[in-house]
This record gives structure tokens, sequence and C-alpha cells, in this order.
């Protein structure tokens, strides 16, 4: 069973990586808006550099959702369009391996996205974000988002208004990520001490495992027609 598991885990990401190497369509609409957006909030902070000094973390978890929406949208719609989701409900395996497969191709286009990011912001924001804490905030950060995302996308890929719909629901479910990446992010790149800021990555390993589970518990009945 576990092996079964994990053969059709992989297989399923091994799918959508070739297809997003063939197409470079997701992760390509995502690293262009992620630029655009770091770039607007670059020219609009230009003036008041306290304030960008103070939003930086901010702007990079901001983006980060937003990116990750965008492709969770086409990532589920594409599914749907090419029938892709029917074959995998009608083969004989376990429904959390196509969650598991998902997930995972999800997460590292969103994960890519965001050391991009972080390698953008070093140069235009003159702060370096390419830190050991802050990769660790960043690798946590975005599971989170992708397995939410991953459930919810699932959820809403079936009705007229899904780009709209998806951020709608979900930040309010990753509303407490939302808030630990942020302080976590802001008290490192403002090198405070540990002690003071440690605990939101421990609550980041809790979220992500919380979000996990009922995710994997959830995504069966989420697809029942």
């Amino acid at each position: 069973m576990t092996t079964s598991f994990f053969k059709a885990v992989f297989a399923i990401v091994s799918k959508d990586l070739r297809s997003e190497l063939r197409s470079r369509e997701l992760l390509s609409s995502m690293a262009l808006f992620a630029l655009l957006s770091v770039l607007i909030f670059s020219f609009a902070l230009e003036l008041d550099r306290q304030a960008r000094q103070e939003a930086i973390s901010g702007v990079l978890w901001v983006t980060v959702v937003f990116a990750s929406v965008l492709g969770l949208n086409r990532s589920l719609a594409m599914e749907r369009e090419h029938g892709n989701m029917s074959a995998m409900l009608l083969a004989p395996i376990n429904r959390a391996a196509i969650f598991g497969g998902k997930l995972v191709g999800n997460y590292l286009f969103t994960l890519t996205v965001g050391l991009v990011l972080m390698f953008l912001m070093t140069i235009l924001y003159n702060i370096s974000l390419l830190r050991p804490w802050m990769l660790l905030v960043v690798v946590l950060g975005t599971l989170g988002f992708s397995t939410v995302g991953t459930l919810l996308a699932t959820m809403t890929v079936q009705t007229r208004s899904r780009e709209s719909l998806l951020p709608i629901i979900m930040l309010p479910i990753v509303l407490p990520m939302l808030l630990s990446v942020v302080r976590a992010s802001t008290n490192i790149l403002n090198e405070a001490p540990i002690e003071d800021w440690i605990a939101w990555p421990q609550i980041l390993v809790v979220l992500d495992l919380i979000y996990l589970t009922m995710c994997f518990l959830l995504f069966e009945y989420v697809i029942e027609d």
C-alpha cells in the first residue's frame, strides 16, 4: 500500500513537471506576476526608505500568496480542461495519492517563485533575504499555502468564478499562517534576538501539520460529485 501510494504520487508529480517543462505556462505566469508586483511595490515605496525597510516582509508574502493563488487556479484548471482529474479518479489508486501528487507539484512551483523573489528583492531593496532562517520560513510558509490552496482549488475549479472565489475562501483560512510568516520574517530581517521570534517558526510547523492532516482527510469528500 505504501509503495503504491508513493509510486502514484511520483507519477503525478512527474506528469506535472514534464507538462510544465513543455509549456512553461504555469511557472512563467506566476514568476511574471511576482516580478511585476515587486517592481510596483518597489516604485511605490521608493520615496520612503524607512517604510520600504519595514514593509519588505509584507511585500514578499503578499506577492507569494497571490502568485500561488494564480498558479493553483491554473494548475487545477488544466487538469479539468484536459480530463486528467477524471482519469486519475478512475485509476485504481488511493485518492490521497492524487492530492499528494498535486500538492507536491504545486509546492515545488510556489517554492521556486518564493526563492526567486527572495533573490530579486535582495537586489531591489538592498537587503539580504538569503539567510538560513528566512529560507526555513519560506519553505514552511509556502508548504502551508500550497496545502490549503490545492484542496480549495480542487473545490473551486468546477465553478465559473474560480479566479475570484479561490482567494476569497483561501485567505481567511491561511490568515494564521500569513501572520506567522510575516512576524517571523520581519524579526529575522531586523536581526532581533532569536528568543523574541523563535516561536513563530514553531507555530508554522504546527500549522503545516494541521493543514496537511485536515486536507488529506477532506480531499476524498471534496472530489465526490
